[in-house]
């Protein structure tokens, strides 16, 4: 073999050593503006983009690890990629620490949707659940820091990297909450910050304990919401209330680290002293009053005025109004006080008796109706009922808007007085005379008399007499004719002339007959005994009967000033 073919055989086994796909080592030979060449020992160099050098400073003559891509273009140079070959040895630390369960120190590029990119040696993807223990609402502020993180996934095939910083954290924290657990104990008062909030508490950052400040214990005095003291990341001394290692629990106050205000609270508020505080509350019920630093006492609104009808509390106070009370009641176990603002003022209900006697005559307004009497103004505050029944001597009356209206100036008589319930009753018939006391005087079986219809029922028709009295016309003593219906033959506001058949002055009746008006003595006296005798089984009712019928629910009547 001549030397020349063996030089070439020389050369041809060199060269086949270079395995496109491989990493080699490089020499650089030249630098220039747009490429940078580098030899690696084959028969023609490579040309790499100064763009892969971007963030390092090199020399001719440095040596340098090159992904060999291909051997030879279509201008006979080899394809050469520094960044590449990094990218091959970057990707097997990476896929060595991923499975050794390590960790990889990383900076965070840019913010991309659900998440950031980090640069761990290769691009990487860390999803915002993962950041942090609670998700942040601004990703850019971790944007070009860098941070240790805990590679969840690595898959070859894609060529994706997945992170967790989160996980990295709560390592941190369980070795921090082992030794916090170990040394702690209860009455220690340490130091955190407030990581979350909730409608039943908060819950404490200590240094990677987690610990529950429950809204009981955030302050001796009422708060209906942790965030009326608390927000997230304020920073609090507190007190250990309780620890369970075996849980892993820990229980935390904050009121405890101040002097309880409740302490001989007997002594500082006794029963009956007078105490000034601010409005902190205004409910349906009553009114909280912070009568001291995380003391509050409870004004019920019956405890507002001695007089005035107050519905709410809000009518007659506002928040932040500073009040003065008396304290009424208190109750350490349930850290509960009762006060009293009608307490300041004399109860007009001590001496109503002296300023109402029984029998006095007195004048007022009618403030209100209801269907059992009528409400009259006495003083501020203070009202007389007249009963239904004491409206009128002689009128049977259902309502008492069949006599009185609002704003009706009347003058009554004090019957009965009830200081424990607050109650006056009045009478108006008590005003007058009993026209019934001397009725033999004026009605006798026999009289002829002359009155107006004041109301139609379907048993008969009231008649007003002299001295606003009624009689009864019954429906059989309308007519020798027998009588369908009464509003067949007298209507409301009716005259008509009658005869008096009966007399009860005890039970304040009297009967009226229109066809005993020709009668005899004889007949009449007959007439009257046969009306009293009519039986159960009669179509007609009696005398009694027919005033006891005479009811709010008796149909076809209506009032006699209609």
């Amino acid at each position: 073999m001549s030397i020349n073919a063996e030089l070439s055989d020389l050369i041809d086994s060199k060269f086949r050593e270079f395995k496109e796909g491989s990493i080699v080592n490089g020499t650089i030979i030249d630098i220039r503006p747009q490429v940078i060449l580098v030899d690696i020992g084959y028969k023609s160099e490579g040309a790499i983009p100064t763009s892969e050098f971007e963030d390092e400073e090199v020399e001719i003559g440095d040596v340098v690890e090159v992904l060999l891509m291909k051997l030879e273009n279509d201008e006979g140079m080899v394809v050469l990629s520094k960044e590449k070959a990094a990218h091959r040895q970057n990707w097997e630390k990476i896929v060595k620490v991923y499975e050794d369960g390590g960790l990889v120190k990383g900076k965070v590029k840019s913010v991309v949707k659900g998440g950031l990119m980090v640069n761990v040696g290769v691009e990487a993807f860390l999803p915002g659940s993962q950041v942090d223990i609670i998700p942040p609402k601004d990703l850019t502020e971790y944007v070009g820091k860098v941070f240790e993180f805990k590679i969840v996934k690595a898959n070859d095939e894609r060529q994706n990297v997945v992170l967790s910083r989160r996980e990295v954290i709560e390592a941190e924290r369980s070795e921090l909450r082992q030794q916090f657990l170990q040394t702690v104990k209860v009455g220690d008062k340490v130091e955190g910050i407030v990581k979350n909030i909730t409608d039943f508490g908060a819950f404490v950052d200590l240094q990677g304990m987690d610990g529950l400040l429950h809204i009981t214990d955030m302050s001796w005095g009422r708060i209906s919401h942790p965030s009326e003291m608390l927000h997230i990341g304020k920073a609090l001394d507190v007190q250990i209330l309780d620890v369970d290692r075996e849980k892993e629990r820990v229980s935390l106050g904050l009121k405890q680290m101040q002097d309880n205000p409740w302490q001989d609270i007997e002594a500082k508020f006794p029963i009956g002293q007078q105490v000034k505080g601010k409005v902190t509350k205004l409910l349906p019920y009553g009114a909280f009053i912070e009568i001291e630093k995380g003391v509050e006492g409870l004004v019920h609104v019956s405890e507002l005025s001695w007089v005035k009808r107050i519905t709410r509390p809000s009518d007659v106070l506002e928040l932040d109004q500073e009040i003065e009370a008396v304290v009424l009641g208190i109750s350490i176990d349930e850290q509960k006080i009762s006060l009293g603002v009608r307490q300041l003022e004399a109860n007009p209900w001590d001496e109503i008796e002296a300023r109402y006697p029984i029998g006095q005559r007195i004048t007022g307004a009618v403030r209100n109706l209801t269907t059992y009497g009528a409400f009259v103004g006495l003083e501020e505050g203070i009202d007389g009922m007249i009963h239904v029944s004491d409206l009128s001597w002689t009128r049977k009356i259902n309502h008492p808007s069949e006599v009185l209206k609002k704003g009706d100036e009347v003058e009554a008589v004090v019957l009965s007085i009830d200081k424990e319930n607050q109650r006056v009753s009045l009478g108006i018939k008590q005003a007058e005379n009993d026209p019934w006391s001397d009725i033999d005087d004026k009605f006798k079986v026999g009289d002829m008399v002359k009155g107006q219809v004041a109301k139609i029922a379907s048993f008969g028709a009231f008649v007003n007499l002299q001295d606003d009295i009624d009689g009864l016309i019954h429906i059989s003593q309308l007519s020798e004719d027998h009588v369908e219906k009464v509003k067949d033959v007298l209507k409301v506001g009716d005259d008509v002339e009658a005869r008096v058949i009966k007399v009860d002055k005890v039970e304040r009746r009297i009967g009226l007959s229109v066809k005993a008006v020709e009668y005899s003595a004889e007949q009449l006296q007959k007439e009257s005994q046969s009306f009293e005798t009519l039986k159960p089984s009669s179509e007609m009712v009696g005398l009694e009967q027919a005033f006891n019928l005479a009811s709010p629910s008796t149909e076809e009547w209506s009032p006699s000033e209609d």
